[in-house]
């Protein structure tokens, strides 16, 4: 944010799900008013008129933009407003100065006005957050099918001998749970016919949320397809990569400023560490960790079957660096190559390939 006049307005706003705080300093830090709106449309109106009446509106820093505040960013930022993404608030300051919704969203205008909340939320209201539902359903579809599986074993190695015989007898994973979907326990008195109908139970769980897993992926594949078909068909990417990069840059690549920027959202470098008569760097256990976890699949791949990999590889060794500096660099390359399919703009076509 440019700097602030003197009679500009900066707004911060704590978020909660029935009531949001919010707090106007001006442009010289001082306190001007406090207001506490529903939230809803109407509230979302009542605010910004409010913030109009006190002078001309700088910004508004928003907490939770991602949960609680989203409908209010979304508001604001059709109606034309600049909108700051606010962190958590410093917990140092909330023991020394106590705690209020509205000292909370003193703060929030604080860190606008003091440059140090300077991120844009994500606008939420196109493909990429299509994509987020759909990854979210089916992330917990995944974790719920593992779950049931893992049930279903542990009823099978504490069955009745005779059942657990036959079924450690049936091979291959499908036809085990399509046998112990199609089974019929019958009455149930002994363990027997118990154990038979809470498999019977898991197993039609596990069918249903394999065959949710299935529509989610193919939906998902279509959506990645449509807006990163170049990352989708890289080496070793594919659709899951291409979702969970298009989720961490949401529908504004213009968020992100760099490619350093993009590298440290996704927790893929150093981070200076140095004091005194040291000067050194340390790895980055900050950023987005399901984003480097989607990096490190990415390099394990690679490192396995991409020709240009595995020369690197190879060079780098011979020059005395571990496997695990390796893959340190090999995950910035390929943050820095994920950077160019989804923030950096599509270069002009020069007259001689327009004439072409």
């Amino acid at each position: 944010m440019s700097e602030a006049m003197p009679a500009d307005i900066i707004v911060g706003v704590d978020t909660h799900k029935r009531t949001h705080a919010a707090v106007a300093l001006t442009g010289l830090g001082a306190r001007v008013a406090e207001l506490t709106i529903q939230v809803g449309p109407a509230g979302y109106r009542e605010l910004e008129a409010w913030a109009r009446s006190l002078g001309a509106v700088r910004a508004f820093g928003v907490e939770g933009t991602g949960s609680y505040g989203a409908g209010l960013a979304r508001s604001l930022r059709e109606g034309g407003h600049l909108v700051h993404e606010v962190g958590r608030p410093d917990r140092r300051l909330r023991r020394q100065q106590g705690k209020t919704d509205h000292l909370d969203a003193e703060a929030a205008a604080r860190s606008v006005l003091g440059g140090r909340a300077t991120a844009l939320p994500k606008s939420g209201t196109r493909e990429v957050e299509m994509i987020r539902h759909l990854k979210v359903a089916r992330d917990t579809a995944v974790k719920a099918r593992t779950q049931a599986m893992l049930a279903l074993k542990a009823i099978i190695v504490g069955a009745p001998a005779a059942l657990r015989e036959r079924l450690e007898a049936i091979t291959g994973k499908m036809a085990l749970v399509r046998h112990l979907a199609a089974s019929r326990p019958g009455p149930l008195t002994t363990t027997t016919a118990s154990a038979k109908a809470g498999l019977r139970a898991l197993a039609r769980r596990w069918l249903d949320l394999d065959a949710e897993i299935r529509s989610h992926n193919a939906h998902l594949g279509q959506l990645t397809e449509r807006c990163a078909p170049e990352m989708v068909a890289a080496h070793g990417m594919g659709t899951g990569t291409a979702a969970e990069m298009l989720v961490l840059v949401g529908d504004d690549p213009e968020r992100i400023r760099s490619e350093a920027a993009f590298a440290k959202l996704c927790g893929a470098c150093p981070i200076p560490a140095s004091s005194g008569k040291t000067s050194r760097h340390r790895l980055n256990r900050g950023g987005h960790r399901w984003a480097n976890a989607a990096l490190h699949r990415v390099v394990v791949v690679r490192m396995r079957t991409h020709r240009p990999t595995l020369d690197y590889v190879r060079r780098r060794t011979a020059e005395g660096k571990s496997k695990r500096e390796i893959i340190r660099c090999l995950k910035r390359f390929v943050a820095r190559e994920i950077f160019g399919y989804l923030c950096r703009p599509p270069r002009a076509a020069c007259p001689e390939q327009i004439a072409a």
